[in-house]
């Protein structure tokens, strides 16, 4: 069955997200181990099963300061998030789509992830549909939010391609049926990415 669909991952595919050691810069404040302590908080922002204001008291709170501190933490947490753009990736995803392929994303995202992404990258003009996991809360690998991205495209898996920097993800695809790239570098994805689509036309 010919590859109709091209569905990216952001973090690590679309943008380079270098870790640029902010849980390390707040140690001091927050206290060690600090993130365990915020773990629940942030897992439901990453669902949308709370606001990002909730987000910033709730955190504040388990870890014992202002949230204005805590939304300091965030503004430096923001911009590792939003990391880089991944102009070739994304000019090959362009130029793909220019030849007739739908492109769609699926993206473990977190409340407030679409403005910053939007403003930094503008996803929304390279992308026919986008799949945050904090607006339908779900997230990678379960196979729902892949089913739910297949409903919108109004495909079947087999007329797909899934390209992910993170194993467990490209599994769940795989085990779908979706063809998968395993995304760990630009040219070596790229290149795969080449292969699906010329042996699936």
């Amino acid at each position: 069955m010919a590859i109709r669909a091209i569905i990216l991952d952001i973090g690590g595919v679309l943008e380079h997200n270098p870790s640029l050691g902010f849980d390390v810069k707040w140690e001091p404040e927050f206290g060690a181990g600090w993130p365990d302590r915020v773990g629940a908080v942030i897992e439901a922002g990453v669902i949308g099963a709370i606001t990002l204001e909730q987000v910033h008291q709730q955190a504040a709170a388990a870890l014992g300061v202002s949230v204005d501190r805590f939304e300091a933490y965030m503004d430096d947490a923001w911009i590792e998030y939003v990391g880089s753009y991944n102009a070739e990736v994304a000019e090959y995803w362009s130029a793909r789509r220019a030849e007739g392929y739908v492109t769609a994303i699926i993206s473990n995202s977190f409340v407030g992830a679409r403005e910053r992404e939007e403003a930094a990258h503008r996803f929304s003009e390279l992308t026919d549909i986008l799949v945050y996991s904090h607006e339908v809360g779900l997230q990678k690998p379960d196979p729902a939010i892949y089913e739910l991205c297949l409903e919108r495209l109004g495909m079947r898996p087999e007329e797909t391609v899934f390209v992910d920097d993170h194993e467990p993800n490209c599994e769940a695809a795989r085990a779908l049926g979706m063809a998968v790239v395993h995304f760990r570098d630009t040219e070596q994805a790229l290149r795969e990415l080449d292969e699906i689509l010329r042996e699936n036309r």
